[in-house]
């Protein structure tokens, strides 16, 4: 059972990560054609595994 002090550390660790994700967002920042590359990679990723039941 965690402690009231580390739930505490806990929140503010996922408050931090929350933020620098946001702040990050490194998807957003690459280039266009870079970005269509991931998305046509996940895409067909996703596709295997629909295809893999």
């Amino acid at each position: 059972m965690a402690s009231a002090k580390q739930k505490a550390a806990a929140k503010k660790n996922i408050k931090k990560a929350a933020t620098a994700a946001k702040k990050k967002r490194t998807i957003s920042h690459l280039s266009k054609s870079t970005r269509t590359a991931l998305g046509k990679q996940g895409a067909k990723v996703a596709k295997r595994k629909r295809k893999a039941k």
